[in-house]
């Protein structure tokens, strides 16, 4: 006599069923269009911001005869330019050193003379340089370009200097997940702190040195440049630890798309005014853009504009160690506290 066959447990009849549960059908769903919305904002936070590039209030300096200043300034984009007026060429290229303007024109009988600083962005360089010899053309004259504060010669594009924004937000991200794996649970918390912070400071030091042995991509004080780098990495690392400390891997998750998708594409790394004013200002308060703009005015300008963004730098450093701290004392007063027991849950019960 043939075995009676017993219930499916999933459907209750004698055969497994052939078609996936609704249950299961609505979460494949989910799955795909979450990820297509993902994709989707992805491309915004990364296409937008170029899509919109251009002159946004760049502080350009003039000089020269009332008449011919007073006539290039009525022709400029109020949007698109902030003029500034100075009494010669001398006070022009102090005012760009000391970063109150990022490049000028001189107009005189003889030319005009386009002052730049390629330092500070090489889009706006080259839009101002644009904007000097097309001023020449029309005025059947000569053109000069100065750049005032070049680039390295090692490195005349600026690459290595915009190819360390990825890097530096990786340079976030990677010590809080590796620490946690080597280092988990609640006791392991005060070490995962000790090793970010220590990771921040080696890794500033090796990707300065890099950037400016290596690649030739920095000028400036090394010791200067490398600690701001250093602070730029722990003002990502030290969030992101506390963000896990207190709410686990869900609160990394989101911190670090935020910074990847906010942080990274309004960094300004190659000039914050090539930004929509507002995106830039936005950008410029985010780790990525602060570090950026504190890695530029020890990189290229001695240190002139760095207290800004390293107290940016230091704010978020301070938010991270005020979340760990917060983390620490609600799991030391409560056990049972889900982002605690991480070692604990490894260990074998008690027989």
């Amino acid at each position: 006599m043939p075995p009676t066959a017993k219930p499916h447990p999933a459907t209750g009849s004698g055969a497994p069923a052939d078609q996936p549960s609704a249950h299961a059908t609505r979460r494949l769903l989910g799955v795909v269009v979450g990820l297509a919305v993902v994709v989707v904002v992805m491309l915004c936070a990364f296409a937008l911001p170029s899509i919109n590039s251009g002159p946004h209030r760049v502080p350009l300096g003039l000089a020269g005869p009332q008449q011919a200043v007073q006539a290039i300034q009525s022709g400029l984009d109020k949007d698109a330019w902030t003029v500034a007026v100075y009494p010669d060429d001398k006070a022009l290229t102090a005012a760009i050193t000391s970063r109150d303007i990022v490049g000028g024109l001189a107009v005189a009988p003889q030319g005009v003379t386009v002052y730049t600083a390629s330092a500070a962005g090489s889009p706006t360089t080259a839009a101002i340089t644009a904007m000097g010899n097309g001023l020449a053309v029309r005025q059947q004259t000569t053109s000069t370009v100065h750049d005032v504060v070049p680039l390295p010669a090692g490195d005349p594009r600026g690459a290595g200097f915009t190819a360390a924004a990825l890097p530096m937000l990786i340079g976030g991200v990677l010590p809080a997940v590796a620490l946690l794996r080597l280092f988990p649970g609640h006791a392991g918390l005060r070490r995962r702190l000790v090793g970010v912070l220590a990771f921040a400071l080696v890794a500033g030091f090796a990707v300065t040195a890099v950037l400016q042995y290596g690649f030739g991509s920095l000028n400036g004080a090394y010791w200067l440049t490398a600690l701001g780098v250093s602070l730029g990495m722990a003002a990502l690392a030290v969030p992101f630890l506390g963000l896990e400390s207190l709410f686990g891997f869900g609160g990394l998750g989101v911190g670090a798309a935020v910074m990847m998708l906010l942080g990274n594409p309004l960094s300004g790394f190659a000039g914050p005014y090539w930004l929509p004013t507002g995106l830039a200002t936005v950008g410029q308060l985010l780790p990525p853009g602060s570090s950026g703009s504190l890695l530029r005015a020890n990189a290229f300008f001695d240190g002139v504009g760095a207290a800004g963004p390293a107290l940016v730098l230091a704010a978020w450093v301070l938010a991270g160690l005020i979340l760990i701290v917060i983390a620490d004392r609600r799991t030391a007063h409560n056990p049972e506290h889900p982002h605690r027991p991480h070692t604990e849950a490894l260990e074998p019960a008690a027989p």
